[in-house]
């Protein structure tokens, strides 16, 4: 891949290429949302509420290539809000090419920017290519996740 990865935060300009990259990430995990939950997460996106999750783009040559979304919490173990980082994902035509790995750098700067000392997230089990990245830039912990 000759052109460079360029990583920024999500815009208002975005939303026509947010939405084809996060329903590509929806549809991986076999998921759907309705239109309300595109429109509210995206105007989430787009908050300056310290609550609210955050997102970042990944561009080549300005064709948006991949999406992260990420959000911060209070812990009780830890005077620090932490990072979630809750959704990732790479156009599965630039897979392998690094996308992945520059947009959770990005998040992990922008996390230390901001005081949160952790960043961690989720993946199913069988999802083994990305979890060669996982395994690469952060640690496996042995908890299970259970949901109601």
């Amino acid at each position: 891949m000759k052109s460079s990865i360029e990583v920024r935060p999500v815009d208002k300009s975005d939303e026509r290429q947010w939405r084809k990259l996060w329903t590509g990430y929806l549809e991986f995990y076999e998921a759907s949302v309705s239109e309300a939950v595109y429109t509210s997460t995206f105007e989430r996106l787009l908050s300056d509420d310290p609550w609210a999750p955050s997102g970042f783009i990944a561009a080549i040559d300005d064709r948006a290539v991949g999406i992260v979304h990420f959000l911060y919490h209070a812990h009780c173990w830890r005077l620090e809000r932490v990072c979630y980082l809750q959704d990732l994902f790479a156009d599965p035509t630039v897979r392998g090419h690094g996308v992945g790995r520059k947009l959770i750098e990005a998040v992990y700067s922008q996390a230390a920017k901001d005081g949160a000392p952790s960043v961690y997230w989720l993946t199913q089990d069988h999802n083994y290519e990305a979890r060669k990245l996982y395994d690469r830039i952060a640690t496996l912990t042995p908890f299970i996740k259970y949901q109601n």
